[in-house]
């Protein structure tokens, strides 16, 4: 199979064994910008899917980039929670000069932990679910980089597992903004009180999950490493990037609470 082309938002195609064909576009009201969801890019989306003519693998290692100019530290390694951060861990330990190195090792026997009927098994799972590399960060201070924080249930078991292990420091960098706010469209996003964004433990979330330090990417600068690719292709052929993106634009509502159309409830 090759990649042919992205359906655009609001397009009615037919595929044959022939050609492609457009049988219709429904047209947005004029002036509306496109709402692309914004968090298929940071955790949704498989690594190899393209988007908006880019690869999400590249949008993530530039979240990691970015991520590493508002938020350095001062360590000796940076790895990541395997493997959905992993290209914006690479980001990161690239721009800080500092090297990549893997700390934990994914045991392929086990379930997903997020199934488990209560909190605690939740966290025993994901204590199962990791082995630790022990001799790569003995006596280290390390940068974990995670590509969200929802509820802070797994991540704390981890935090805990590599101080256990030898770690002299653990500094977590995440990769997109906190969530905020539940998605009205369609994605299934934890009800308000259950973010840890909106819980009071928030306010001191590293000594929450035992951390050194959590910061999280500013909201501008994920929008800015979606879009920095789109805009330079449009910049360098406006003609043939008009007709693919219309007017640019991403849906971030679940962390602005900022809703692309009107709310009836």
């Amino acid at each position: 199979s090759r990649y042919y082309r992205e359906v655009l938002p609001g397009e009615i195609v037919k595929i044959s064994r022939h050609d492609v064909q457009t049988l219709d576009v429904v047209r947005r009201p004029e002036g509306d910008p496109s709402a692309f969801c914004i968090f298929e890019y940071v955790y949704f989306a498989r690594p190899d899917s393209i988007f908006e003519g880019q690869m999400v693998y590249s949008v993530r290692r530039r979240c990691g980039q970015q991520l590493a100019i508002e938020a350095p530290v001062e360590a000796d390694l940076v790895s990541t929670v395997p493997e959905s951060a992993t290209p914006a861990a690479l980001g990161y330990a690239e721009k800080c000069g500092l090297p990549y190195v893997e700390v934990l090792c994914k045991n392929r026997y086990v379930g997903r932990t997020f199934i488990q009927p209560n909190m605690r098994l939740r966290q025993l799972g994901v204590a199962k679910k990791f082995g630790v590399l022990s001799d790569n960060f003995k006596g280290k201070r390390v940068v974990i980089i995670d590509d969200s924080i929802v509820r802070g249930n797994t991540i704390s078991p981890i935090i805990k597992l590599l101080r256990e292990s030898g770690a002299k420091e653990v500094h977590i960098r995440v990769a997109s903004p906190p969530i905020r706010f539940p998605c009205y469209m369609g994605i299934n996003i934890p009800t308000k009180e259950e973010l840890i964004a909106n819980r009071p433990e928030f306010h001191d979330l590293a000594n929450y999950i035992g951390a050194d330090s959590v910061v999280y990417l500013s909201v501008e600068g994920l929008v800015s490493s979606v879009q920095e690719s789109i805009k330079a292709r449009q910049h360098s052929n406006p003609k043939t990037q008009k007709s693919f993106t219309g007017k640019l634009g991403h849906c971030t509502a679940c962390l602005t609470g900022d809703y692309p159309v009107e709310l009836e409830w």
